[in-house]
C-alpha cells in the first residue's frame, strides 16, 4: 500500500490556549493511531489573537479513514475542533 500526507487543523477553544500542549497530546494520538514519528507543524494566525495548530504526519492508506483518530483528538482538553485539511498519496 502507498504512504499518504494528512493535514489537519486542530482549532483551541480560545486564544488563551497554550498550542505546545495540545501539540504533544495530538502527536501521542497520531503515534497511536498509525505509528508516524514524522511530524511537520505549523501555528497559523487565525483573527483576534485566536491561531490553529496544522500538523502534517505521513500514514499507511491501508488504515483507511481518520475518522477515529479525529474523534479522539477532539476528546483532548481545550481542543474546539478538529478538520483534516488535506489528504494525498506521498510520491517517491
Amino acid at each position: 500500500m502507498a504512504q499518504v500526507v494528512v493535514s489537519l487543523r486542530i482549532m483551541p477553544k480560545n486564544p488563551s490556549v497554550d498550542l505546545s500542549k495540545i501539540e504533544a497530546e495530538v502527536k501521542k494520538e497520531i503515534v497511536k493511531f498509525c505509528n508516524s514519528q514524522e511530524f511537520k507543524t505549523s501555528i497559523e494566525p487565525i483573527a483576534f489573537g485566536l491561531k490553529a495548530l496544522n500538523i502534517i504526519f505521513v500514514m499507511d492508506e491501508s488504515k483507511g479513514s481518520t475518522e477515529e483518530l479525529e474523534k479522539k483528538i477532539s476528546q483532548i482538553s481545550n481542543v474546539e475542533s478538529v478538520e483534516v485539511t488535506d489528504v494525498r498519496r506521498a510520491i517517491g
